[in-house]
């Protein structure tokens, strides 16, 4: 087990982009960018024993910046913040003061912001085998969030093949905070569309989203519904061909129980991967909008090419009552884990 430090040569911001490389004893490999915190390499192995890269992203760093990755961002790989997903209207009120975000999605406030944590360069504060902490301060005033937010990620990879994120996080006044990382996961050995990954989900409720996807507080049951993954489903089998999945579903959970959010399988790589979580809701993903050239290999990806299964709290919760708190006071601090575990099965999941 090892962790390997690599100099990119790249300046961003007066702050030096670094790759932090971590190697377990079975070979599985994970390489993060402290640029985003971005997850640009998960390499597993296969029922077949060959090596597979299960994220997608770039060969080269440069092109995490580039004009043309930009204008079509898809946050590849990325962790999210302050606030993940949508906030309607860009708007929400603490202790009776409004804040205004930028609107970056529509009527919205998306990920974060015009330049959310995924675009920071982030401090390595350690690098202990094979594990890595990211550090990122996020001044008062930043994207119009209040407070100075300290925030702290740790990428440990383990010898059961487990990707573990944890999370933690503390304000000197009163914010919203709403952290996610923003995995692109293809399961097959030669990429194509997830339509036939086969998927499972305990969640027996999913949030209504107005015309322009925020969440409204509305929970819907899953029951008869297309959005029903209690039983292991292909991806594409009761979904609108058009628009795939872009959708919040609420955990069969107690607050801050840690339990399974997803298990997706592939048969031909025979990899599955189940995400385990803390949080309660899971955000699925199947990259409708992607449209990405000369991604790994010089692939171009497509929509509906890969799948997300971003952990998080609800989404505009800021705006909803009802939903679990999202609000960060000085004293408090914000903790959640959300675990990656691939394994190599011969069968279907059940």
């Amino acid at each position: 087990m090892k962790t390997n430090l690599i100099k990119t040569g790249k300046i961003i911001n007066g702050k030096e982009v670094l790759a932090i490389e971590l190697t377990n004893t079975h070979g599985t490999y994970v390489k993060i960018y402290n640029y985003g915190a971005i997850v640009n390499s998960f390499i597993v192995t296969n029922k077949h024993g060959e090596k597979q890269d299960i994220v997608l992203g770039f060969d080269d760093f440069d092109a995490y910046t580039s004009e043309d990755y930009l204008s079509n961002y898809p946050y590849f790989g990325a962790v999210i913040g302050r606030y993940a997903n949508r906030i309607k209207s860009g708007n929400f009120s603490i202790d009776g003061k409004a804040h205004q975000l930028a609107l970056n999605n529509g009527p919205n406030c998306l990920h974060g912001g015009l330049e959310g944590f995924d675009r920071k360069v982030w401090d390595v504060l350690s690098t202990i085998d094979p594990s890595l902490t990211l550090q990122y301060i996020s001044p008062a005033g930043e994207e119009n969030f209040p407070g100075n937010l300290t925030v702290q990620v740790t990428f440990k990879l383990t010898d059961d093949d487990e990707l573990i994120l944890d999370y933690k996080a503390s304000t000197d006044e009163a914010t919203a905070i709403n952290l996610t990382h923003h995995g692109y996961f293809n399961l097959a050995a030669d990429g194509g569309s997830v339509a036939n990954h086969i998927h499972r989900m305990p969640a027996s409720h999913y949030l209504e989203q107005d015309a322009d996807f925020s969440a409204t507080g509305r929970l819907i049951p899953v029951e008869g519904t297309s959005h029903d993954f209690l039983a292991p489903k292909a991806i594409g089998s009761d979904w609108n061909a058009a628009d795939g999945y872009d959708q919040s579903f609420v955990l069969d959970k107690q607050a801050g129980q840690f339990t399974l959010a997803s298990e997706t399988y592939e048969e031909g790589s025979g990899l599955k991967l189940s995400v385990y979580t803390t949080e309660p809701v899971a955000h699925f993903y199947t990259a409708k909008h992607m449209a990405v050239k000369n991604g790994k290999g010089g692939r171009d990806y497509k929509a509906f090419e890969a799948f997300c299964v971003e952990t998080q709290h609800h989404p505009n919760a800021v705006n909803v009552s009802d939903f679990p708190n999202t609000i960060l006071r000085p004293g408090e601090h914000y903790v959640q884990t959300t675990i990656f575990k691939i394994e190599k099965l011969t069968g279907k999941i059940e």
